[in-house]
């Protein structure tokens, strides 16, 4: 099973660092990430295999969002999102 984060906002030092360390504790592994700057506002897409998480997506969240309290996290389920995302 995999989910999909997100994080927007305002580019600083360590955002990738902090999400992966959040990810990490759960007990995700990171999959695939992207990431891009554009101007001064930072996005990124994470997958992560949720296999073996020890939290729940709502908990994973919330550490996340404690981490970079000034971004905009999203974390979903990867059923969701591709169900969100279909034509």
């Amino acid at each position: 099973m995999k989910a999909v984060i997100t994080v927007i906002g305002k580019d600083m030092v360590g955002i990738l660092a902090k999400v992966s360390t959040a990810c990490a504790e759960a007990n995700t592994n990171v999959v695939e990430v992207t990431q891009s700057i554009l101007s001064e506002y930072f996005a990124m897409i994470m997958i992560v295999n949720i296999d073996e998480m020890n939290c729940s997506l709502e908990e994973l969240r919330i550490h996340i969002e404690k981490e970079v309290p000034s971004m905009t996290v999203h974390v979903m389920h990867e059923d969701i999102f591709n169900s969100m995302h279909r034509i």
